[in-house]
């Protein structure tokens, strides 16, 4: 993947603003504040392409990134604390789980959760809901870089305890060492390949 030619683009807030292209899409999910926009910006070797927040619900809608000729990457809005309105967090959850539900080029949800924390029962939820639908996960445990090898090789066996997932289901990340980057790139290529 020549991640030098992505490009942002477009914010949908609606599924009528979906992008009319067969390309395939791997989405992005997670609980605010969980790394998501690090691990993008680590996978596309781009420093601040994607907005870092540190106030919860920064990402407001479905973002396209566009690499062309290859696939689109959905970053979705995060899911938990976010510090925003109850209306706003319900047309969210409806505007993911429609998307989730219908649209056909999607071939997996990539599921962020912080490997420092124990399972948490949103997560686990959505992961069920995605085997549920029969759509694809890859669980990836970011901020592998604030623990230890023995303390981040036994949290992450927690998390698969803790979420019914293999080792060989996710990957161990760290956007600032950019530790499990080639695994996750090497994994979304195969991925894209038997879609």
């Amino acid at each position: 993947m020549n991640f030098g030619e992505i490009q942002f683009l477009l914010s949908v807030h609606s599924l009528r603003q979906l992008p009319q292209s067969d390309l395939p899409e791997i989405a992005f999910a997670g609980r605010s504040n969980v790394g998501k926009s690090s691990l993008l910006n680590a996978l596309f070797d781009r420093k601040n392409f994607v907005k870092v927040s540190s106030r919860p619900g920064k990402t407001q809608g479905l973002n396209y990134f566009h690499l062309p000729g290859v696939c689109n990457f959905v970053d979705l809005p995060g899911y938990g604390y976010a510090k925003v309105s109850k209306q706003t967090q319900e047309h969210w959850g409806k505007l993911i789980t429609n998307y989730l539900e219908s649209r056909k080029q999607l071939r997996c949800v990539v599921v962020i959760m912080d490997l420092r924390h124990e399972a948490k029962r949103r997560d686990r939820d959505l992961l069920m809901w995605l085997r549920q639908k029969q759509i694809r996960t890859l669980a990836v445990y970011t901020k592998a870089d604030k623990l230890s090898g023995n303390s981040r090789s036994k949290q992450a066996r927690q998390l698969d305890s803790g979420h019914g997932i293999s080792a060989d289901d996710r990957i161990v990340f760290s956007s600032v060492n950019r530790q499990g980057r080639d695994a996750l790139i090497e994994r979304l290529q195969t991925i894209l390949i038997e879609a």
